[in-house]
């Protein structure tokens, strides 16, 4: 069917549905669940209209090719609150996730981001770990009273103070001090982009973020500002920590300071097992709590995770969802490569994280 056909039948039938008194779906608002592809809710829409066979399937009970995935989407449920997971071996590229495409709050963990947009800057010679710039601190303001929140400089510091500080203590007015000097939010996200990641972008500072926060319920509710897919993520660990980003000096300035943070105690490190390293970086607003990171198994293996947990009722529950869900993914990962005929795989020799 050629576009203009094509164009032509559907709002043709986007018509007779809104004659027959059929509802159109929201498309941002969230599900519990993976949501259908939109072509398949149309089809059973049609279906449904016009009384023919419906195409949509016949049973929604879950099918999992193995007990470690079904044990991810137990702990993902999301009937208190919308829980997006994506991990990923670094060694072999095989993936899971849950809800991985949908897009959840990126709070605090756009921060490796901004970190990578920076070093990226410094690579091209336009700014140096020594440069040194302001600290961004919030002025008491209403929330919404002006686009972005006003700010007043701090103290100066370099930026390699500033990223230690943004990612080790998840520091707002070092972010956005160094957001100021990359450029602002949107510098960020075509950096990103650039990189072959589209479901990522910032649109506020961190003071506007902090101070608007509450606008939605991230459990139900999508909100496309300031927000990431997990898959998205996983993405962009992964190809930090391969080196594809940045070189491996810069590399090692990130992922040492992401191995130095002190926040998000009871997350993915809450329950990792002896041996075990981590470099994370944790993310925390209105209900919604997340933490993302590389893994390192003491063998030398490694997976990359994301894990965004709305809801739960408390933030002490979703914190305790997240060190479930980062153990079983450790296990499940790890029983995987038991499993596996590991002849010719060094994993001595995966590049260490410490920077």
């Amino acid at each position: 069917m050629a576009p203009k056909q094509r164009f032509a039948f559907f709002a043709f039938l986007l018509a007779s549905l809104a004659l027959l008194g059929a509802p159109l779906p929201q498309p941002l608002h969230a599900q519990g669940t993976e949501l259908l592809p939109r072509g398949t809710e149309l089809s059973a829409r049609f279906d449904e209209t016009f009384g023919t066979e419906l195409r949509t399937p016949q049973t929604y009970e879950a099918i999992y090719e193995s007990s470690f995935e079904q044990r991810i989407a137990e702990l993902a449920d999301g009937s208190q609150g919308r829980i997006g997971v994506a991990a990923v071996d670094l060694a072999t590229g095989e993936e899971i996730a849950v809800l991985g495409d949908q897009l959840f709050p990126m709070a605090s963990t756009s921060k490796i981001a901004v970190a990578a947009t920076y070093l990226d800057m410094v690579e091209k010679g336009q700014f140096s770990l020594t440069s040194e710039w302001p600290l961004k601190i919030p002025i008491r303001s209403a929330r919404f009273s002006t686009v972005a929140a006003p700010v007043r400089e701090g103290s100066y510091m370099q930026a390699i103070e500033l990223i230690e500080l943004m990612i080790t203590r998840s520091s707002n007015p070092a972010t956005d001090a160094l957001l100021a000097a990359i450029g602002g939010p949107a510098k960020v996200t075509e950096w990103v982009h650039r990189q072959g990641i589209e479901e990522f972008s910032i649109d506020r500072d961190i003071a506007t973020l902090v101070r608007d926060d509450g606008e939605y319920d991230p459990a139900n509710w999508i909100d496309p500002r300031d927000a990431a897919t997990p898959r998205a993520m996983v993405r962009l660990l992964q190809g930090l920590y391969r080196g594809d980003f940045l070189s491996d000096t810069h590399r090692k300035v990130l992922l040492g300071a992401m191995s130095r943070t002190v926040t998000g105690q009871r997350r993915i490190v809450a329950n990792m097992p002896e041996g075990a390293s981590v470099s994370h970086k944790t993310g925390s607003l209105n209900n919604t709590s997340s933490d993302i990171g590389i893994i390192e198994y003491p063998d030398g293996r490694a997976i990359a995770v994301a894990i965004y947990v709305t809801g739960q009722g408390t933030r002490l529950a979703r914190e305790r969802r997240i060190a479930a869900i980062a153990r079983a993914l450790y296990d499940g990962f790890d029983a995987k490569a038991r499993l596996r005929d590991n002849d010719g795989i060094n994993w001595t020799s995966a590049p260490r994280t410490g920077g």
